[in-house]
């Protein structure tokens, strides 16, 4: 397959590019540094670094679209709010209408969200059933998956990837609480009784790919392991991991104070289950928190990638 991305030099989709080069697809990257593609998603992954290159005579049988600005990085002012909106709905507008010019349309499109569309809510499970929160990150999943599905009145097979914490020892969450635990600095956020709803990068990708190749699948998947944890079951099993201790807890005022309400989404969380995926019977390596981060933190005893 052809296949174009999107957020294709981000961590995860510098991994999806070798899983899909290794599988022998030929890939097209969309990049503000297209120079910058060859080096980071493959020697032979081409590039381009606007969507005015894509023209109508331009084939790709997929487009997986991952592109998005950090959600927690920036306090939420209205123009960061913006930024957040454009790099995911906006950019997914443009795509659909791309597709809609192209002469020969792709087969579908997979597109991202996250399981922060279910809003924050850490007395109930979610599986791909339930309505969206209405919290500003649920809704900002909510118009990204609503930009996503106009695809399908162009014939397309439309996947919404529901993505929880990626968790991969070279970048995101991990990568950050990392060093903090290691110098025995590692602690609870607030209570500690907040969801934390996580996947291996190996079972992400692993899946993803399932989803891609099936031809029946379509709407919206939850990609997270089948057994979410407390934040502070995360905080002993990882301390456990680095054979650390984590006596402290930052206290959820701090917090709020600190990050305002982006707060939120340490502070909250939400259980949710994979259910689309463990109804297809999708193997999971890593199911548990244990052996996950045993097999990414190369703990004795660690399953092998």
């Amino acid at each position: 397959m052809h296949i174009l991305i999107t957020g294709g030099t981000g961590l995860i989709g510098r991994r999806l590019c070798a899983a899909l080069l290794a599988r022998g697809d030929q890939i097209t990257v969309l990049s503000r540094r297209p120079q910058l593609v060859a080096g980071i998603c493959g020697a032979t992954a081409q590039a381009i670094s606007s969507l005015d290159e894509w023209t109508p005579a331009m084939h790709f049988d997929a487009v997986i679209n991952l592109a998005g600005e950090p959600i927690i990085d920036a306090r939420w002012t209205e123009k960061r709010r913006q930024v957040l909106l454009d790099s995911r709905v906006g950019l997914t507008r443009q795509l659909v209408e791309k597709i809609k010019q192209a002469s020969r349309k792709p087969q579908v499109l997979l597109s991202g969200s996250a399981i922060g569309y279910y809003g924050i809510d850490d007395a109930q499970s979610f599986t791909e059933e339930a309505s969206a929160g209405n919290d500003f990150s649920a809704n900002l999943c909510a118009q990204w998956e609503l930009a996503a599905d106009s695809a399908k009145a162009l014939g397309l097979r439309v996947v919404s990837l529901r993505t929880g914490l990626v968790l991969d020892e070279d970048g995101g969450v991990l990568k950050k609480m990392r060093l903090p635990f290691q110098l025995g600095l590692g602690s609870q956020l607030g209570s500690g009784q907040q969801w934390m709803s996580w996947i291996h990068r190996q079972d992400y990708l692993r899946a993803l790919l399932s989803i891609l190749d099936d031809t029946s699948a379509n709407g919206a998947f939850n990609l997270t392991a089948p057994i979410a944890v407390t934040n502070a079951e995360f905080t002993k099993t990882l301390a456990k991991t680095l054979h650390r201790f984590a006596l402290f807890v930052a206290p959820a005022f701090v917090l709020r104070l600190a990050m305002g309400e982006r707060s939120d989404l340490l502070l909250g969380g939400q259980k949710v289950l994979p259910q689309r995926l463990l109804d297809q019977h999708f193997h999971f390596e890593f199911p548990d928190l244990s052996s996950a981060l045993a097999n990414l933190l190369n703990a004795p005893n660690a399953k092998s990638s």
